[in-house]
């Protein structure tokens, strides 16, 4: 029971004070699981949130999801995904019983304007750390730029980048295992 309480407050704690969304808590929760608890190693950690950016769904629930099943099985899912997601409920909750109130205020609008790029800042730096984790390098840089292209500039969903991407892995491991 300990374990699940655990796994709840982990991520009830960086659910809480985590601005940005799943990508600004990827380093957060890595911080926890593999660091600090070494629940997981970085590589399971890596496929994780792998899979995670693949399932449809919010990313931080669904690495919640994912990590707390790999640690405690169906109880370990549900413990972890509650606490990841009862923080932004409330929260939310919160604001739009309070904020209709307020949103027209300059300092409240100053605020928000200030916020924005730190979050940039809080979604760049986990990019660029699950980069160096998934041993992204000068030979292999050009994969995700060019799916950064094709989104961003052509705008190709990122539904067929991803089928994609599988489809290239498992070709690729295919290949690898043939004599």
């Amino acid at each position: 029971m300990k374990d699940y309480f655990s796994l709840f407050w982990i991520f009830a704690k960086i659910g809480t004070f985590t601005l940005g969304g799943g990508y600004a808590m990827l380093p957060l929760i890595e911080r926890e699981l593999v660091d600090k608890k070494s629940w997981l190693d970085r590589g399971e950690f890596l496929d994780c949130v792998a899979v995670a950016q693949a399932a449809p769904g919010i990313l931080a629930i669904n690495v919640a999801i994912l990590s707390g099943y790999k640690m405690k099985g169906f109880w370990g899912s549900t413990a972890a995904s509650l606490g990841a997601a009862l923080p932004s409920f409330i929260i939310i909750l919160l604001i739009a019983l309070f904020f209709h109130g307020y949103q027209d205020n300059p300092t409240v609008r100053r605020i928000f304007m200030g916020i924005r790029p730190a979050v940039v800042a809080l979604i760049a730096v986990p990019v660029f750390n699950l980069a160096k984790t998934a041993g992204i390098n000068y030979r292999t840089v050009w994969i995700p730029v060019v799916c950064a292209v094709l989104v961003w500039l052509l705008k190709v969903s990122p539904v067929y980048i991803v089928l994609a991407a599988g489809l290239g892995g498992w070709l690729y491991a295919r290949k690898r295992r043939m004599p």
